[in-house]
Formats: C-alpha cells, sequence, structure tokens
C-alpha cells in the first residue's frame, strides 16, 4: 500500500491593498455586486465576476428560493451568463466575495462542491487555467492559478471517453 496526498498552493493576503490595481478593481466590483444577490431567507448574498478573455466582464448572484434546494449558486448564475452571451470566450479571472447579514464578511469564501465541479468544467472545455480570487467584504484574499486546485479529483470529460 502507497499513501498519498495532495497538496493545494495559494496565495493569501491581507486585504485587498495588496494586490494590483486591477485585481483591487476586480474585488470591489464583486464586493458592489452582491449587494443585488436575492437572499431573503438566509441573508448571505454572494456575488460572482468573471474577467472574460477579451476583458468583457459577467456577473452573477445567489438567486434563493422559499423551496430550498432549488435556489442558484452565484456561479453557476455567472456561468449561465456566459455560456449565452459569450459562449466561444474564455474566462481569465473569477472573484467571489458574499455580505452575510448574520454574521462578519471578513474572511474568504469558496465556491461550493457543485460549483466547484462547474467551473472546473469551464475551465476543461477552453483548455486554460482560470485564476481564482476568494474574498469577503474587507479582510484577507485568497488566489489560486487555477479552480482546479479546489477540486483535485475532479470528473472531467476524460472521464467519459473510453
Amino acid at each position: 500500500m502507497q499513501h498519498s496526498s495532495f497538496e493545494i498552493q495559494y496565495k493569501s493576503f491581507k486585504d485587498a491593498s495588496e494586490l494590483s490595481e486591477q485585481d483591487q478593481f476586480l474585488i470591489n466590483e464583486t464586493r458592489k455586486i452582491a449587494t443585488a444577490a436575492y437572499a431573503p431567507y438566509s441573508g448571505f448574498k454572494v456575488a460572482s465576476l468573471a474577467q472574460m478573455e477579451n476583458g468583457t466582464m459577467v456577473h452573477g448572484t445567489n438567486q434563493e428560493n422559499a423551496s430550498y434546494p432549488i435556489g442558484l449558486c452565484a456561479e453557476r448564475v455567472m456561468l449561465a451568463a456566459i455560456s449565452t452571451i459569450a459562449p466561444q470566450v474564455g474566462i481569465k479571472n473569477i472573484c467571489i466575495s458574499y455580505i452575510s447579514n448574520k454574521q462578519g464578511s471578513d474572511v474568504p469564501i469558496a465556491p461550493c462542491g457543485v460549483c466547484r465541479q462547474s467551473l472546473v468544467e469551464f475551465e476543461s472545455r477552453f483548455s486554460g487555467n482560470i485564476r481564482l480570487l476568494l474574498a469577503g467584504q474587507s479582510g484577507e484574499v485568497f488566489e489560486f492559478n487555477s479552480v482546479s486546485d479546489l477540486l483535485p479529483m475532479a470528473f472531467k470529460k476524460n472521464n467519459l471517453i473510453s
């Protein structure tokens, strides 16, 4: 028997001021967009902003429903919008932030498992890494070179092709 492990590399910044002007812009825009989320039940508003390869910005926010399981996560709302308006354009960067009405919003937030799988599919679709910035409304920021870093054993198209 052999023991194996995964190691995830990422950068941690004490706050957005340590980032480039472009990254600060992405984070600040994502923080603003979070206010538009529809989260009347949880009070947990999430926004996801993609900077496309052509420079276009596309965003999504979470959309809750009284029937909880049919709510939509911000990341998948954003990906659906991208698939509709720019299906042939890859994603360069994604930033995710949130507002919590019940607790602070000063730690980075990561996508749920379903969204991680969806993001990895997009990365695979365009055969290139999608850089990921994770933030709250203030405080620490995490930077990942690839969304695949968050799901090292993702189910991918090569699992289906024989």
